[in-house]
């Protein structure tokens, strides 16, 4: 397929309405609005060719880029490319889902997360943020810096209420994932969960909530799940 080809594609999947309520989540044109689940069907025809999935991404239209997101190699990505992406990621859905996922799944994963987390950008801290808690759902522990992690965890605890609206929100969401994928750091994770209470975020015109750490780590626990690792973040 050519990236011609892929564009009429979305176009086609694309709906006004869904269009309008990734607007209000603040998407910017262009793009077709196209539903995840939708696009997904994409994905399988796209996935052979990195190149082509490279393309998508380059073009801006947020279809698109979700599209690549979802369809590169994340072990064939470059750090420079990668770095390229946060870029271009404008807004959170980028962000934290696309070059999040992509990222924690690449050979950079732990260098880059520890890079942008400390961006002025709000969403390429974002990026950094959610590479990290993304890493930590897929890997081993005895793979993590557990000492980082203690530290990043208190670091969230101290300043989470004065950060930008939407690092607020991925700090929250690092809780959430050291409770329910570091055995070792769960009780901590509660500890600042509770600490740090409800992370009020400005989610726009949307019926959006930020989730309370404390009930989600709990809901976690009360099903027995605290520990077990996804295969993937990539979805």
């Amino acid at each position: 397929m050519t990236v011609e080809e892929v564009m009429q594609k979305l176009e086609a999947m694309g709906t006004e309405q869904t269009k309008k309520t990734f607007l209000r989540h603040g998407a910017k044109e262009p793009f077709f609005g196209v539903k995840i689940g939708d696009m997904k069907k994409l994905v399988k025809e796209v996935k052979r060719d990195q190149s082509l999935a490279l393309a998508l991404y380059d073009t801006g239209n947020h279809d698109a880029m979700y599209l690549a997101g979802l369809a590169v190699d994340p072990k064939s990505m470059s750090k420079e490319r990668l770095r390229s992406w946060a870029q271009q990621a404008y807004w959170y859905a980028l962000a934290e889902y696309t070059v999040a996922n992509v990222a924690a799944e690449s050979d950079f994963a732990m260098e880059l997360a520890r890079e942008w987390l400390e961006a002025k950008e709000e969403m390429i801290a974002v990026c950094g943020w959610n590479t990290y808690s993304n890493y930590v759902s897929i890997t081993a522990d005895e793979k993590l810096d557990l000492d980082e992690i203690k530290r990043l965890l208190q670091r969230v605890k101290e300043t989470i209420h004065e950060e930008r609206n939407r690092v607020r929100y991925v700090m929250n969401q690092f809780v959430i994932s050291i409770g329910a994928y570091v055995p070792a750091l769960h009780a901590e994770a509660l500890e600042v969960a509770n600490a740090i209470g409800k992370v009020h975020v400005d989610v726009g015109q949307t019926a959006c909530k930020v989730p309370l750490a404390t009930d989600y780590i709990r809901k976690i626990e009360e099903r027995g799940k605290i520990g077990q690792k996804r295969k993937t973040c990539m979805c």
